[in-house]
């Protein structure tokens, strides 16, 4: 019995069944549970290498963020372009002082500029960072500018500082501008980094700058040239898409040069498709003018300032068959000598006819003109000196009128513009303005039916009349009389 006890309790004898209260043995893992078990041991700990890793480089790049502080360093040139032309022009000079990225990706929205120094075009910054230039303005550079000097000479084309010492009766004179190699060498580097420009004024250049010029701004179409001679025209034809062009011969105070027939019949050979010509103090005579109108064919507007014509220039302003504008400004004559009418002709195209600070005394070349321009619509005179009543009234061979402007013309007087007015049977718009003998007591009950019919009225002809009718009932003007009582 002992025995049977025994045996039945041996954990040995696998036949005896085990005790539900016994915990049973372990099982020893095999060489293939032991291999997977490795392997997954491994992996959590490669992702948790991995994590570990990623977790600081990212805190890497952000301490390099926040120490650096150059967030625009992982935006591209073009996004940053687009984000900063959203901000006001006015703010690109504070801007571009941030960092030279800035400065150049700036200096891109620049399509202007007006250079003072010289010195910034020939180092090639100019070029270097406002690579877009469209217009540019090297007129004020080509001075020699005395920047510590509190003399200051201002024209209408330049303003700029000089010396106690080089003041005279000239003023400036050809030795204070810069010489035609230093504009030459500035106007090789505009031609070799701005290939969209469209226009550029400059002084005292010479054939070979212009030629740079023409061959690297293939898309010019506005050129203004100060203190030109004839031969430097030659080379005009390169600008093949030239519309507009002001040439300057001669400008009393600044410089001399020559213009004559010789350089307006290159030009007009040279530039065969302008729209506008505009020619400051040059010479030349029929001849030229005859040139410009039989070549250039598409020439809409031409301007005189200052010029040195000889006598008869005006009749061969009827070979300009498209002409519509034309002006006259600071001239000291129209034509000295007109020659007879029937040798004048007309502009049968005219439109437009503007003069403006011109003495007009003479009145076989006022008479000149208006047969010259009988065709025209609208008629604008501007502080024309020595214009009288017997003058104006040259203007009614001009039947076809419908706007008539009168500025500062102090010697015409009522019944002038009253004799004037009524010629013109299609006149919609009239403009007087400071013409101080021009009197509203003075007014016709015609003119004043005339007026009631305008589409267009603005009579402001006596500043003096003007004045005290704006300070009606306010009391100045009655010599105090409403501040000071006697006593």
């Amino acid at each position: 019995m002992a025995a049977i006890e025994e045996q039945s309790t041996n954990p040995r004898n696998p036949s005896n069944p085990i005790s539900p209260t016994e915990s049973p043995r372990k099982r020893k893992p095999s060489l293939t549970g032991l291999w997977f078990k490795d392997q997954q041991l491994k992996q959590a700990i490669f992702k948790l290498q991995q994590q570990t890793t990623s977790h600081h480089a990212q805190q890497a790049n952000l301490e390099t963020l926040i120490v650096g502080d150059d967030f625009f360093s992982l935006i591209t040139d073009e996004n940053l372009q687009l984000i900063l032309s959203k901000v006001p022009i006015f703010q690109h000079l504070l801007l571009s002082l941030v960092c030279k990225r800035w400065y150049y990706v700036l200096g891109k929205f620049r399509r202007s500029i007006c250079l003072l120094d010289w010195g910034f075009l020939v180092s090639g910054r100019l070029v270097d960072r406002f690579r877009n230039l469209i217009e540019v303005n090297l007129i004020p550079a080509c001075f020699r500018s005395s920047l510590n000097s509190g003399i200051v000479v201002s024209h209408k084309i330049v303003k700029i500082n000089v010396d106690a010492g080089s003041v005279s009766v000239r003023l400036i004179g050809k030795e204070e501008i810069l010489g035609c190699g230093l504009i030459d060498s500035g106007l090789k580097l505009i031609g070799d980094g701005c290939p969209n420009l469209r226009k550029l004024s400059l002084v005292n250049a010479s054939e070979e700058g212009l030629r740079f010029v023409a061959e690297g701004c293939v898309t010019l179409q506005e050129l203004e040239v100060h203190c030109c001679e004839d031969m430097v025209l030659r080379c005009i034809s390169k600008f093949r898409n030239l519309q507009i062009l002001k040439l300057g011969g001669c400008v009393e105070g600044l410089y001399e040069s020559i213009v004559s027939d010789i350089g307006l019949t290159i030009l007009a050979q040279g530039c065969r498709r302008l729209v506008k010509l505009e020619l400051i103090g040059c010479g030349g005579s029929y001849d030229g003018i005859k040139a410009i109108g039989q070549c250039c064919q598409m020439l809409e507007e031409l301007a005189f300032c200052g010029h040195k014509m000889d006598g008869g220039w005006l009749s061969a302003l009827s070979y300009c068959g498209n002409l519509k504008t034309l002006r006259l400004q600071s001239c000291a004559t129209i034509d000295v000598c007109p020659g007879p009418d029937e040798h004048l002709g007309s502009c049968p195209t005219l439109e437009e006819l503007h003069l403006e600070r011109c003495h007009v005394r003479d009145k076989e070349s006022a008479r000149a003109l208006f047969l010259v321009c009988q065709s025209v619509k609208e008629i604008s005179l501007r502080d024309c000196w020595g214009l009288e009543d017997d003058l104006l009234r040259y203007a009614t061979i001009c039947r076809r009128v419908k706007s008539i402007s009168l500025e500062g013309c102090s010697v015409l007087t009522t019944v002038g513009l009253d004799s004037v007015v009524h010629s013109w049977k299609e006149l919609q718009t009239l403009k007087v303005v400071s013409c101080n003998n021009i009197k509203d007591s003075d007014m016709t009950p015609e003119l004043a039916t005339l007026f009631s019919v305008l589409k267009e009225l603005k009579w402001r002809p006596d500043s003096k009349s003007l004045l005290a009718s704006s300070l009606a009932g306010t009391g100045v003007g009655k010599k105090g009389g409403k501040f000071f009582k006697r006593m």
